[in-house]
């Protein structure tokens, strides 16, 4: 593992922030309405996960449809959405495990498998939005996903590794309790004659 590999005491509270940090992007992609937009002047077109935005040129007023009109939309949302509440639970479920001593390694593996889960929901939202936005919604200008969607893609980055190391924690239990004992290597001088 890792030089710190979280065998040190202090590290144990590493993969909870990782989690936390994955929510805080999760929300921002939620949120943001940054998932699609113009990619240069004139700015045209904006889109979030929940709606679509068109102007004119010379208009400052935003006309806005709702991609839950379409199925393909509520999919898109209910995925990401689905695995952004598992992702919370993990997260709680986290906190828990490393706050009491007993219960830590007994649901760690857990974790992680539900991480995999969450990593699989978002992927599909992901993956649906940019096909079908494409396919039914008529694009003006040039246009490109944008900082909303990353912080989409960058919290399902995080998740999948953290549900690596909630995966591989419990195999490393006794170096991360420090219950190791020390191993110390004797040569006989016998054995040795080089040394003399």
């Amino acid at each position: 593992m890792v030089v710190c590999g979280l065998a040190c005491w202090r590290c144990r509270w590493l993969l909870p922030l990782l989690l936390g940090l994955a929510i805080i992007m999760g929300i921002i992609a939620l949120a943001g309405r940054g998932w699609l937009e113009s990619e240069s002047e004139p700015y045209v077109q904006q889109a979030s996960l929940w709606e679509s935005c068109t102007r004119g040129e010379e208009d400052l007023n935003w006309s806005c449809q709702s991609l839950m009109d379409y199925g393909w939309g509520r999919a898109a949302a209910a995925t990401y959405l689905v695995g952004f509440v598992i992702l919370v639970i993990c997260f709680a479920l986290a906190v828990i495990a490393f706050s009491i001593e007993i219960l830590r390694f007994n649901f760690v593996r857990g974790i992680g498998g539900l991480l995999f889960v969450v990593a699989a929901f978002q992927i599909i939202g992901l993956v649906i939005y940019p096909v079908k936005f494409t396919e039914d919604i008529p694009l003006t200008g040039d246009n490109m996903f944008s900082w909303a969607y990353g912080f989409g893609w960058a919290s399902t980055v995080v998740v999948i590794g953290c549900a690596f190391f909630f995966c591989c924690l419990p195999n490393w239990e006794d170096e991360v309790l420090g219950n190791i004992k020390p191993t110390y290597y004797y040569s006989s001088p016998e054995r040795a004659p080089y040394l003399n």
